[in-house]
This record gives structure tokens, C-alpha cells and sequence, in this order.
């Protein structure tokens, strides 16, 4: 079990929308085998679909709504990665996946610098300690100022930097980058797209090769290596594990270019999996009897089948297909005889998996984002509540001779955490989400998924709170009060709808009985 842990290196790639993230994750499938062709290829301005969005609508719209989960192994280490949506819409599925993965790799765009979601996304990984990489990307544009970006980045990041590889100048004269652990060059050639980058040894920077190759650049790149060992510390791998200081790297996703020494220096640095917190112990990941958690369900992987996947990270022990595991929730056993392994929409039965693996379990409707399955020990992993929504819509059957089909779309999409569903007396079905696309996507899977049609009306509401009180009586004053305003959570939990922030800060004032929680699972700091 131990060295099945320690080869594993699962992480997440997170960014603001078009920085590269999905075109990077292309890249390292190619080291890794994965794939045999990139996504986006340049020459003939033929682009192909990339191969982790595998949604007929990302296909259309050319984004990432839906965490992609794919696996493949390098030097000997099994790498999990998790492509996670981009689009801030979708930011709520990806801070989930962030509770599944030991580390992340940020890639952040030379041109535009650290954008909103970057920021937000980081903030995320703060909360955690996850040990970040750094990869600035499009370095074969005219972008910002290394130094420039530099500074940005702790700035805007609230994290220590520190380069492992640099760049030799950048847009049309950009040459190559320089690894500073290694001390080799490795040159640009523009326009190929085969996965190896020409290798430059050279003995130190003084090597005469170095002028030959990169012309009057050399100069400028002794330059830079000298300020960089005068203004940073050296990398300290500690620092790096616990959150505190973040390795960066630079190069071109699109070209191949700079993603060797990103993949090799993670195989090397990047955390195996980790201890992860539950309600009444942490659990270590070499502790015999397996345990894990659901951190996302995807209904119609395979639209041919119907299918709906629940996806387990494994937190310690071995998962053995077909063995019986207890359902915490539930208090029941259930058994999974068909538990896979994904690469995009590929996926492969498996016998075993380890902790850190991210394993696909067929769901007939009895698992949930959040749900904990154990060897018989009844505890259950925390940090995955739902926060309130930013924008609340009626949503409104229009075809009633499909009525079965559009109550079993809504709340499989709704389960799926796409969106989360509220219903109010006993007809209306109200579906939040932080940002319009989201009903697009629910509105385009609700027809060609499950052959339902709907529309969205939209309601005044602004902010979600779930409501609790010590006085039962006191909470079920202000329930029948504000009538209009309440609404209950799939499980069944009465949550305040307001219509501004103003409002809502009035009601917590004027009814101090009633408690008001920023997300549902109260037992977290708010």
C-alpha cells in the first residue's frame, strides 16, 4: 500500500477562462501517452475538439463546463489529473473538485496577467494550504514583463514565488527558456509541434554556445539569472508543501513548449496523497480500511446509455470492485460491480484502486455530492457544503406530456451540482446558480438528454441563507412571517431567500433568534 501511495500524484489545473488550462492538460497527456494528437493543432487552422471536454455543448461552445477526470503514468508515478470548468458560471463545481486533489498547477496567461477568477480560485487553495505550481503560458505573444508578472503574482496571490525556469525574451523573439535547477537550455523552434524541445547543454551561462544560439539574448539572460538569485530565496520543497511558496514556470502550452520541465519537476516535488479531514478524526491515507468521499456525479457520460456516475477519491485503504462498503448517509451497504477508470469519456473497468485514485462508480440514485462510503466506521469527510447562489429562476415545464422527463432531468442536473434546486409550496421549482450560462447548459441537456423542454422565469432574489433556531416555535413565526421568502434545499433544509443584501442584513438584525448560515453545512466556520 505503500508504494501504491507514494507513486501518486493527483492534482487539479485551475484558471481564469482562456488562459490555456485545457490545452495544457492536452500537453501533458502527449508526455504521458494519453493521447497521440493535441486538441488545437496550428498549422492549416484546423482546430479539433480538445480531448477532456467531451460534452456535446462544450464541443459547441468551446469551454469547459464540467470537471474531466483522466489518469496516465510517467517515470513511474500515476498521474491523476482533474481539468477542472474555467468559466467563473461554473466555479462552484470546481471548487469542489479542489477538495479532491493533494495539489493544483495555476496557469496564468503572460498577456492578461492574474485575472478575477484566478484570484478567486487561489483564494480557494489558501483556505487549504494546497501546494500550487505556476505555469505562464503564451509566452509566444507579446506578453507582460516576467519580472512584471513576478511581482503581480505575490501581489495579487498572497503567496512567495520562485522561477525554475525562465524565459529567453518572449513574442516573436522568443528563443526558449533556461532552467535554473538544471542549467540547461532548451531552445524555441517555432512552428513544431512535436512533443520534444531541442536541448541545449550548456556548462554555465558563459558557454560561448549560448551567444551562438539565442544571439544578443544571452546577455539579457545572464542578466535576468543574476537578479533571480539575488532577489530569491532558493526553492525549498517545505515551503512548497505547505502552501506557503509557489514554483514557477514558463512557456508555450499551444507549441509544447515548457511542459517537460512543469511535468518532470511535479513528478518530483508535487505531494503524494495527504491525511483529509472528517467530522471525528483525520484519516490518514495508509490506514488499512478503505474510506472516501463523492466530490461529483455527471448524469449522461454515455448518452447512448443513460448512465450516471458518481466519483469517489479514495482517502485511505484499497477500493476492491465488488466488495460491500457502508453508505454513511444511508446506513446501508451497497456493492459496485463496474467501478472505472477515466480518460475524458473513455473509461476502463478496474479491479483495485489506491488512495488518490478517482474512481467512477455507477449510481442508480443513491449517492450524493458529499456522501462518505467506509469499511463500516461511520464518519464523514467534510468541506464541501453549497454556498448561496447569485442568480434564482423559476424554472417552467413547457411540454406537460413530459413531465416524468423534466422532474427526473432537473434533479439529476441539480444533484450533479450544476445548479442547486429549491422548491417552494408545493409547485414551484426554483434553480440557482452563479451565472446565466449554467441555465443555457440545463436548458440545451434538459432537451437532448432527457427529451424535456423548459424556460427560465427569473425572481428577485439575490442571497441564500440556511435558517436554524434553538426555539422551534421562534423559527416557525418567522417561516409563516416571511411566507414568500422561504424556500427548502433538496434535503429538505428551509433556506431565506432575500432580495438584496440590505434586506437580508435586516432580518438578521430584527430577528436575532433565528441563525442564518452562508452555506449548508453549518457545522463549518462560516
Amino acid at each position: 500500500m505503500h508504494t501504491e501511495i507514494q507513486r501518486r500524484r493527483t492534482f487539479a489545473i485551475i484558471s481564469h477562462p482562456d488562459a490555456g488550462k485545457t490545452t495544457l492538460t492536452e500537453k501533458l497527456l502527449l508526455f504521458g501517452g494519453g493521447i497521440r494528437t493535441a486538441g488545437a493543432v496550428k498549422s492549416n487552422k484546423i482546430t479539433k475538439t480538445a480531448a477532456s471536454d467531451f460534452m456535446e455543448i462544450e464541443k459547441q461552445r468551446g469551454i469547459s463546463v464540467a470537471t474531466a477526470v483522466m489518469s496516465f503514468e510517467y517515470q513511474g508515478k500515476l498521474i491523476n489529473i482533474l481539468d477542472t470548468p474555467g468559466h467563473k458560471d461554473f466555479s462552484e463545481d470546481t471548487y469542489r473538485t479542489l477538495t479532491a486533489v493533494d495539489s493544483v498547477i495555476l496557469v496564468v496567461d503572460s498577456v492578461k496577467g492574474v485575472e478575477e477568477q484566478t484570484e478567486r480560485l487561489m483564494q480557494v487553495c489558501r483556505m487549504r494550504d494546497t501546494p500550487v505550481m505556476i505555469f505562464v503560458n503564451k509566452l509566444d505573444r507579446e506578453g507582460r514583463p516576467p519580472f512584471e508578472l513576478m511581482d503581480e503574482l505575490e501581489e495579487k496571490l498572497a503567496i512567495s514565488v520562485r522561477p525554475l525556469t525562465w524565459p529567453i525574451s518572449s513574442g516573436q523573439d522568443f528563443r526558449g527558456v533556461y532552467n535554473l535547477h538544471e542549467k540547461n537550455v532548451y531552445l524555441f523552434r517555432p512552428g513544431k509541434t512535436v512533443v520534444e524541445e531541442e536541448r541545449l547543454l550548456v556548462e554555465d551561462l558563459s558557454d560561448p554556445l549560448l551567444d551562438q544560439q539565442v544571439g544578443s539574448n544571452a546577455g539579457r539572460l545572464r542578466e535576468d539569472v543574476a537578479l533571480i538569485e539575488g532577489v530569491y530565496d532558493h526553492f525549498s520543497r517545505e515551503e512548497y508543501l505547505a502552501g506557503r511558496l509557489a514554483p514557477v514556470f514558463f512557456g508555450s502550452a499551444l507549441n509544447n513548449f515548457g511542459v517537460r520541465e512543469l511535468l518532470e519537476t511535479f513528478v518530483e516535488i508535487a505531494p503524494s496523497p495527504r491525511y483529509r479531514p472528517a467530522n471525528v478524526r483525520q484519516v490518514q491515507p495508509e490506514e488499512p480500511d478503505f474510506s472516501g468521499f463523492i466530490f461529483k456525479i455527471h448524469a449522461n457520460l454515455d448518452p447512448r446509455h443513460r448512465d450516471r456516475i458518481a466519483f469517489l477519491r479514495i482517502c485511505s485503504g484499497r477500493f476492491e470492485r465488488s466488495k460491500m462498503f457502508f453508505h454513511v448517509r444511508q446506513r446501508k451497504q451497497l456493492r459496485f460491480t463496474n467501478p472505472y477508470s477515466f480518460m475524458a469519456e473513455k473509461k476502463s473497468v478496474i479491479d483495485e484502486a489506491w488512495p488518490g485514485d478517482v474512481v467512477g462508480l455507477y449510481d442508480r440514485g443513491d449517492l450524493k455530492i458529499g456522501d462518505t462510503l467506509t469499511e463500516g466506521e461511520e464518519l464523514e469527510f467534510q468541506g464541501m457544503p453549497a454556498f448561496s447562489p447569485a442568480i434564482f429562476k423559476e424554472v417552467i415545464n413547457t411540454d406537460p406530456m413530459r413531465s416524468k422527463q423534466f422532474h427526473k432531468g432537473i434533479e439529476h442536473l441539480t444533484e450533479e451540482g450544476v445548479a442547486q434546486l429549491f422548491t417552494q409550496g408545493k409547485n414551484r421549482i426554483i434553480v440557482g446558480t452563479v451565472g446565466d450560462l449554467q441555465y443555457d447548459v440545463i436548458a440545451w441537456r434538459m432537451e437532448h438528454e432527457y427529451g424535456a423542454a423548459c424556460r427560465f422565469q427569473p425572481l428577485p432574489y439575490s442571497r441564500a441563507r440556511w435558517i436554524t433556531s434553538a426555539d422551534q416555535k421562534a423559527l416557525e413565526e418567522f417561516m409563516r412571517y416571511r411566507e414568500r421568502n422561504i424556500a427548502h434545499d433538496k434535503d429538505g433544509k428551509p433556506v431565506y431567500l432575500a432580495e438584496t443584501e440590505w434586506i437580508l442584513n435586516s432580518s438578521i438584525t430584527n430577528h436575532p433568534r433565528i441563525e442564518f448560515h452562508a452555506n449548508s453545512e453549518f457545522k463549518l466556520a462560516e
